[in-house]
């Protein structure tokens, strides 16, 4: 056996052993995190029909830092354990995950790598901020767009746990429209985002991976080490400011509607976007939208926060803003609006 076969070999077998080390992290992460308590927080919606008080809180008064700050802390004590794991997940997606594996799979603009993706985010049932490290991360791999997109989107949109907690608290009806519009949005826009990527020459995939593979050669711990270090510098800032923006402003996004206003398309076009744009943790959108409903909110506006509120926000954006093309983040949040207002009219017909 001469020595560049024994070389490629070891080389296989780090891969693997590197492969399996991200694999048993996530899977570990994922279990403590969310598949145990989301197995308890499903048999307690099976027997109360709630997964608890609606996040928005007292919505009286006016913005201020008090609102901003109560919010925040509501929100960040939701989310902190799935925050710290999606930026340890992203981080190790760079230095643990071959290049020539990921690139194959997901690094093509077909519609192949946009379903893979897709289905790869089903086991994760993050909250879009929470998976944007992981986007980020896939897009430090080179990635496509429409692949990471599609991880991303549909970690939020088309998380199984949140189907089945809305259907023991909401109704079939809504957790069948969040099924149909979050595999649309999911697989659909993601595929169609590509489009906005800007690529005049054919990829010579070949080439791709090994530009990829050479920045991989530098030691392990110094790539993680700048890896959750750049991703800590230019993510957390703004993920936080903006979490504080959009809790003093939530007032303003969410108003309370007269009985006349409650069921209009305007309500369904204004909560299409203020959903868009405000962040919430995990299943949130559940117990906001029963809150709401009890208060006269109809089901058209209901049905337009049921996809846009999870789905992606501002923060959520701003984290992955370095990672895709302005472009492609314009026509996502569009799509989110649009497809959230086709639910709301869907759901004025059926709930």
């Amino acid at each position: 056996m001469d020595l560049q076969t024994s070389t490629h070999r070891m080389g296989d077998k780090k891969t693997i052993w590197y492969v399996v080390l991200f694999l048993l992290i996530a899977a570990a992460g994922l279990l403590y995190v969310k598949w145990y308590p989301y197995v308890l927080k499903s048999l307690a919606a099976a027997s109360t029909h709630s997964v608890g008080d609606s996040i928005l809180g007292d919505m009286q008064g006016t913005p201020s830092w008090d609102t901003a700050l109560s919010y925040a802390a509501t929100y960040f004590n939701a989310v902190w354990k799935a925050a710290v794991l999606g930026i340890l997940l992203g981080s190790l997606i760079q230095v643990l995950l071959p290049a020539n594996w990921l690139l194959r799979v997901l690094g093509k603009t077909s519609f192949g790598s946009t379903a893979a993706a897709g289905l790869a985010s089903i086991p994760g049932m993050m909250c879009s901020c929470c998976a944007a490290p992981m986007a980020v991360g896939l897009r430090k791999k080179k990635v496509s767009a429409g692949a990471a997109l599609a991880f991303w989107i549909g970690n939020p949109a088309i998380n199984p746990a949140v189907l089945v907690f809305m259907t023991f608290v909401l109704s079939w009806k809504f957790t069948l429209l969040r099924l149909i519009f979050g595999v649309i949005l999911t697989f659909g826009v993601s595929y169609l985002a590509n489009r906005f990527v800007k690529d005049p020459e054919p990829v010579d995939m070949d080439q791709l991976i090994s530009e990829t593979e050479e920045k991989e050669k530098a030691p392990f711990l110094t790539r993680w080490i700048k890896s959750i270090g750049t991703m800590l510098l230019y993510i957390v800032p703004a993920y936080v400011l903006s979490v504080l923006l959009l809790g003093a402003a939530r007032i303003w996004l969410f108003p309370h509607v007269s009985d006349a206003a409650a069921n209009s398309i305007l309500t369904i076009v204004g909560f299409a976007i203020a959903g868009m744009l405000f962040v919430i943790p995990t299943a949130a959108e559940i117990p906001i939208i029963q809150s709401m409903m009890a208060a006269g909110l109809g089901g058209g506006p209901a049905a337009a926060l049921l996809l846009t509120l999870p789905s992606i926000s501002l923060p959520s954006l701003l984290m992955v803003s370095r990672s895709f093309p302005a472009k492609v983040l314009v026509f996502t949040a569009g799509s989110v609006v649009v497809l959230g207002i086709l639910c709301g009219l869907a759901g004025m017909l059926i709930l």
